[in-house]
């Protein structure tokens, strides 16, 4: 099947450079990329990429405990209006500061009416 495709300028001389160099028309080159990109896609859909990737980390020592690891990246974007606040500031104390906890009480306060004339916070 032909058709007609808009492709541009810079791609067409790349396309042609390689067709020189293989030898072939910038045609079969386009075959093959269209051939090569497609076999590619069809591979990561099925879900050979959680093959691939599936253990990538077991063997990295660097980190320590990994499970640990993860928690604490996760406690480190913890803000001072988040729910578990307290308990995350209670485990990683290292992650906050004064300022943090200035701002949680400022929100504390806030959400108990404190500052009549700021808007109370959308409630989750």
């Amino acid at each position: 099947m032909r058709f007609l495709a808009d492709i541009p300028d810079d791609d067409v001389q790349w396309l042609d450079q390689r067709a020189r160099e293989q030898g072939k028309s910038r045609a079969a080159v386009l075959r093959e990329a269209v051939r090569d990109h497609r076999a590619n896609a069809e591979s990561m859909t099925s879900k050979k990429w959680l093959d691939i990737g599936f253990g990538a980390w077991k063997d990295i020592v660097d980190i320590g405990d990994a499970v640990e690891w993860q928690r604490r990246e996760r406690a480190s974007t913890t803000r001072p209006w988040d729910d578990d606040y307290e308990d995350t500031r209670a485990e990683f104390p290292d992650l906050f500061d004064a300022e943090d906890d200035r701002q949680r009480q400022i929100y504390l306060d806030m959400v108990a009416g404190k500052y009549p004339d700021a808007k109370t916070p959308v409630s989750r």
